[in-house]
């Protein structure tokens, strides 16, 4: 019995009908197409790396072998992946690695699988620059973790002709809810010291306030005495200067007013004699007492004056009261001896 006998008849049809399709499959193009963005190696039975630029290249099967790298920039992310600070808090980190291909061939012979090497470089990048930033260091100033990834992922990497462009970390937390508590602790209390220490620092900033206007006010107040006291100078110089010179003008004037009376007293002679001189000052003199006297008898008031007629001129009034106060005095004191004498 044959084969084709025992099978049913629809087996035998399916077979025929999947032998086209098989070897269709196997076929093999004598041409490959390199796209925009790409570069891709050529190699000879295993040797002899030939560079392909985007377009449609020969590459015949089993003979060449071509490998196409992506030279665009791409990025590798890493996921929930466990670490340590450097003050042994236990964190969570996920992020992205973006890098781009300078050098195909370096990428192509120098590593296999660049690709899986850069993602294992950029893993263990992340827990040994995170081991040496304190937790704080890290949640304050995120970007300073990422340039230091940057550049301790980059320097790895280079050799296989890979560039890191940049990292970016995308999440960053306490590895369980506990050490999450704590922190929060933790943080709360470093908020209520700083909390303290502004408000410290603005209570110096109150008293020394307060102690640059006390001395400010100090010193207006010294310079306004200082500026008054030297206006009250300068205005007592001033006075005196004034009466310095009203007295020089005064004294000017009477002697003018003598040497007119002293000319119109003399006959016939230009300059004067100091005996006519004398006369002309005595005859002012008498004239100024005059007037007092006049304004004397002009005044409203009911004192008393007496005037040494002997002496004369120029001579000061005593008030009748003080003469009565006097002439009191001296009675008593007679009446005080007469009755010491008696007795």
């Amino acid at each position: 019995m044959s084969v084709l006998q025992v099978l049913p008849s629809t087996s035998i049809v399916s077979s025929v009908r999947l032998v086209p399709l098989v070897a269709r499959a196997s076929r093999r193009s004598f041409f490959t197409i390199v796209n925009q963005g790409h570069e891709s190696w050529r190699l000879a039975l295993g040797t002899s790396p030939t560079k392909l630029e985007p377009g449609i290249r020969l590459a015949i099967p089993f003979y060449h072998t071509v490998q196409n790298i992506d030279m665009r920039e791409t990025s590798v992310t890493v996921d929930d992946l466990t670490g340590f600070t450097s003050d042994n808090v236990p964190v969570l980190i996920s992020g992205s690695l973006f890098y781009r291909v300078r050098n195909s061939y370096d990428a192509c012979f120098a590593v296999h699988d660049f690709r899986e090497n850069v993602k294992n470089i950029g893993t263990s990048a992340i827990r040994s620059v995170v081991g040496h930033f304190t937790y704080d260091d890290v949640i304050g100033d995120r970007n300073r973790t990422n340039v230091k990834l940057h550049e301790t992922i980059g320097s790895s990497i280079d050799k296989w002709g890979v560039e890191c462009t940049r990292f970016e970390i995308q999440n960053f937390k306490p590895l369980n809810r506990d050490v999450e508590k704590q922190l929060e602790l933790q943080m709360a209390a470093e908020r209520e010291r700083r909390k303290q220490l502004l408000d410290t620092q603005a209570m110096v900033n109150v008293a020394e306030g307060q102690k640059t206007r006390a001395i400010l006010e100090s010193e207006g107040a010294l310079q306004a005495q200082l500026n008054q006291a030297a206006g009250q100078k300068e205005m007592s110089i001033l006075e005196s200067e004034g009466a310095r010179q009203a007295s020089l003008n005064e004294g000017r004037a009477l002697a003018e007013q003598v040497e007119l009376i002293a000319r119109s007293l003399s006959v016939g002679d230009e300059n004067p004699s100091p005996e006519l001189r004398i006369k002309a000052l005595e005859a002012l003199v008498e004239l100024r007492r005059l007037e007092q006297l006049k304004a004397i008898a002009k005044g409203h008031g009911t004192s008393t004056y007496f005037f040494d007629g002997a002496k004369g001129l120029l001579r000061e009034p005593y008030d009748v009261d003080n003469a009565e106060k006097w002439k009191r005095t001296l009675t008593d004191r007679v009446r005080v001896d007469a009755s010491v004498d008696k007795a």
